[in-house]
């Protein structure tokens, strides 16, 4: 493994890794405000002590989700200091605001997990509200600099030197709204199918129903929401990578001829050598329309991109068709799952159903994973989108490899650490609804 792949390897690790505990850390204090809310205005305890086994929960995760972003942090520096001597003084400001949205979250956690009894109870509430807040705009900005790096902005260069710096107009590039938007919409999908998919499968397997229904209600009809408005979003990205990017949008959809009457390609197994895609459905002219509304408009192939500025179009392209799939499966089970609340259908407290809906659970994660591997690697082989090259901007530091598997090990530690404190919380839930929360008086 060279180097540069080996430090693409570590980032895109600590990406696909962190991405998880990020997602969890942004929505489970809405989910968790929520439950906090019912118990506040019904008096009935099953809430409170789903709040609290949910607040728990959000402990766990933003602690991890602290230390794999310090990684991160961390890793930019270490991996990339090329990229971050040049593109650090432009794209800050979105980290700086980051760090002070991270400090008032954690302090809101610690009000919110120690004020059971201390505060007056609508004023613990609004700090768990508060959590959920400044944890989503945490998320938000750092797509933000994310998406600068796919629409940079914000500078001028001058005989090779970065000026006239504008951090704002930087940190509010083109891209950023687009991005931001499809993550926050993909991070409730996955985090209200993964919760509501494990409370489901307790259901169906004989646990406290009195408070994993509940949870599934509020988790599961959160997530589903999400799911039927994720398509017009995806779409609005779409559309915009097109006029930015036209060699991701074309790698996503292994479009490799310029043409009109452009077909929407589903499937099929992209050759790079040939520049034609087997075994795939084709719909004539779906792909212009998608993009430009109708039916006609040319769209840029890949044969108009030189091939060393080409993303490579066979992991793209799987990564983008997985994320669709796995997208509208969750729109379907989440669309069954609203039709049944709605009109109190007894499947969907059918053990049919409750599998189903345990099976999913991972689906929402697995679409966040694909997504960024679409968002990265389609990048490529840019760094900073048409100005700086990834392998240019890589470290000199030789024993790179060595880095990757030491933080293999740390985050596979960490998910084993998660994974086991998780169980721990699951069981607790086991216990009678009634019992006296102690440590809530």
């Amino acid at each position: 493994m060279d180097d540069l792949l080996a430090a693409r390897s570590q980032m895109a690790l600590s990406l696909e890794f962190h991405i998880i505990f990020a997602c969890i850390g942004m929505i489970m204090p809405f989910f968790m405000a929520i439950s906090h809310y019912i118990y506040l205005k019904t008096g009935k305890q099953v809430y409170k002590k789903l709040t609290v086994a949910w607040s728990k929960g959000v402990a766990i995760f933003f602690v991890t989700g602290a230390v794999s972003g310090t990684m991160l942090s961390f890793e930019l520096g270490l991996l990339w200091p090329k990229f971050m001597e040049e593109a650090g003084p432009i794209f800050g400001m979105p980290f700086s605001l980051e760090g002070t949205a991270f400090f008032i979250e954690a302090i809101a956690l610690g009000f919110f997990l120690y004020g059971w009894g201390k505060f007056h109870p609508w004023f613990h509430w609004f700090t768990g509200v508060v959590v959920g807040v400044s944890g989503l705009a945490s998320g938000i900005l750092v797509v933000a600099a994310n998406a600068w790096m796919n629409s940079p902005t914000g500078f001028d260069i001058i005989d090779g030197v970065y000026t006239n710096i504008d951090p704002i107009s930087a940190m509010f590039n083109e891209a950023w709204f687009s991005q931001a938007l499809h993550m926050v919409l993909a991070a409730f999908v996955a985090t209200g199918f993964a919760v509501g998919g494990i409370h489901a499968w307790l259901v169906r397997q004989g646990k406290s129903k009195e408070i994993h229904l509940p949870a599934m209600r509020i988790s599961l009809t959160i997530g589903a929401v999400a799911a039927l408005l994720i398509p017009f979003s995806g779409h609005y990205s779409a559309k915009d990578v097109a006029h930015r990017q036209p060699a991701k949008l074309a790698a996503m959809e292994a479009h490799f001829h310029t043409e009109e009457h452009a077909a929407l390609i589903i499937g099929g197994i992209p050759d790079e050598e040939s520049e034609t895609v087997n075994y795939a459905i084709k719909i004539p002219g779906g792909l212009s329309y998608l993009i430009y509304g109708d039916f006609v408009t040319e769209v840029t192939g890949l044969e108009d991109i030189p091939k060393d500025e080409r993303p490579p179009v066979a992991i793209v392209h799987y990564a983008f068709q997985i994320m669709v799939a796995t997208a509208m499966l969750l729109l379907s089970v989440g669309l069954l799952w609203l039709v049944g609340q709605w009109r109190s259908a007894a499947y969907i407290h059918s053990r049919w159903f409750l599998t189903l809906l345990a099976v999913v659970c991972p689906l929402g994660f697995i679409a966040v994973e694909a997504g960024w591997t679409v968002t990265e690697v389609g990048r490529q082989p840019w760094i900073l989108y048409g100005i700086m090259k990834t392998a240019d901007a890589v470290t000199p530091m030789p024993g790179i490899v060595y880095s990757f598997w030491l933080y293999l090990g740390i985050y596979l530690s960490l998910a084993m650490i998660v994974g086991v404190l998780l169980l721990r919380q699951v069981r607790a839930l086991e216990k009678d609804p009634d019992e006296k929360q102690t440590q809530m008086s």
